[in-house]
């Protein structure tokens, strides 16, 4: 077999990336990579249909892959448009029908997070705690003993200091969710978006009880951590988010 039969076996067996790559081996394997009938039946691969016209829908189908099959990366935000010095956040949480935490949480203390851990708490949530990843958690003080037995739900406003304009966040849910192994009772709902933004829906606000043991069926909570997952995960991130919230 000689050298370019070999690579006229090989390259049909490649994937678009190291298709790719050969083309800047040298002139004679760019040539070869670049056989449109190559990448047609890699496109075959991903867009079967498309490939049962008698021609491309663009130029070639090395063009077709080498568009939509490019790496995305991430765009860079503009400054966000609000500041957590602009935001205060109004959170309530209940036993039963029972108040048992109310609180006016300005934008810059929920920003700046837990200062220090209690003694005592589980490793794995010190570890997220303590992790590089931008979150948003308040200490609870005093602490809250919270029964496992009983109906606990969450509410959570934010304000706007410059608009006197307010959004939900979450309208009193459950904490339904218990994670033992990470400690955290979680409750979510669902954001209200801006009119304005018709096509965005579907993103959850999360409200974590940071809790160690204080018994089978009682937790003791130090801590109240809010995201919202993949959605937001940066502090610009956060606030964009917030920002296409229904201000009223």
């Amino acid at each position: 077999m000689t050298y370019e039969e070999a690579l006229k076996v090989v390259f049909p067996l490649l994937e678009g990336v190291d298709l790719a790559s050969c083309m800047a081996v040298c002139k004679q394997w760019r040539d070869m990579a670049q056989d449109d009938y190559l990448w047609k039946c890699l496109c075959a691969k991903r867009w079967p249909s498309i490939c049962k016209q008698p021609n491309p829908p663009t130029l070639t189908y090395y063009k077709l892959y080498q568009t939509f099959c490019r790496r995305q990366h991430r765009r860079t935000l503009l400054p966000p448009r609000l500041s957590f010095d602009d935001l205060e956040f109004f959170i309530d949480i209940w036993i039963d029908d029972r108040l048992i935490f109310s609180e006016v949480v300005p934008g810059p203390v929920l920003n700046s997070g837990i200062k220090t851990l209690p003694p005592g708490i589980c490793n794995m949530l010190r570890f997220h705690l303590e992790g590089p990843e931008y979150k948003m958690t308040l200490p609870v003080e005093p602490r809250l003993t919270v029964p496992l037995s009983q109906t606990v739900s969450v509410s959570v406003l934010v304000g706007r200091k410059d608009t006197k304009k307010v959004a939900r966040i979450i309208n009193k849910s459950m904490f339904d969710y218990i994670d033992r192994t990470a400690y955290r009772a979680l409750a979510f709902d669902y954001l209200d978006f801006s009119p304005v933004h018709p096509f965005i829906s579907g993103i959850r606000a999360w409200m974590s009880l940071l809790f160690m043991e204080h018994g089978n069926e009682v937790i003791d909570v130090f801590g109240i951590e809010m995201d919202f997952c993949d959605a937001a995960t940066s502090k610009e991130e956060v606030l964009w988010l917030l920002d296409m919230l229904d201000w009223k």
